[in-house]
């Protein structure tokens, strides 16, 4: 069961597990572009959060982003904030380590992903680490939403060590 705020909350669609591929989806970035990020090439971590500009959100932000400077490994941040909102996050925060893209527009990721939270509308937190191929090595649908994923096993499954 996910709670937002101790709150018992739905997730509307199926979540994914490892092994599965993960679907294609398509979301906006900082400059209104439409991007599809499972169709670049490399190892990613893709981040569901409910807003970068929060305080929860910001610090798992950072510290992916910490984490993964000097390797090849890709991160991507998916929200429902507009992305204007994110842009200005981004350039206020000097985070160049990070593609923060938003599902606002078609919520193709949150359909993809059964991440989207029914009662309020934004995303769950939810972490999914993908290889080269697709494959999901590792997911993590944080139980409480508003607390931090567990980052060692994310880092791990994407072959970083700490």
């Amino acid at each position: 069961m996910t709670t937002f705020a101790g709150a018992p909350v739905t997730l509307e669609g199926v979540q994914l597990k490892p092994g599965a591929i993960m679907p294609d989806f398509t979301v906006t970035d900082v400059n209104l572009a439409q991007i599809e990020p499972m169709k670049s090439d490399g190892t990613k971590i893709i981040l569901s959060v409910p807003s970068a500009d929060t305080p929860v959100c910001s610090r798992e932000l950072a510290t992916f982003m910490h984490a993964l400077e000097g390797t090849d490994v890709q991160l991507i941040s998916v929200s429902m904030d507009l992305p204007f909102a994110l842009k200005r996050w981004m350039d206020m925060e000097q985070n160049d380590n990070l593609t923060a893209t938003s599902d606002f527009k078609d919520h193709s990721f949150a359909k993809a992903t059964g991440v989207r939270m029914a009662e309020n509308g934004l995303l769950a937190r939810a972490v999914f680490v993908v290889n080269p191929a697709g494959e999901i090595l590792y997911d993590e649908y944080v139980d409480e939403v508003t607390q931090e994923p567990d980052y060692s096993k994310a880092l791990k499954a994407a072959g970083i060590t700490q």
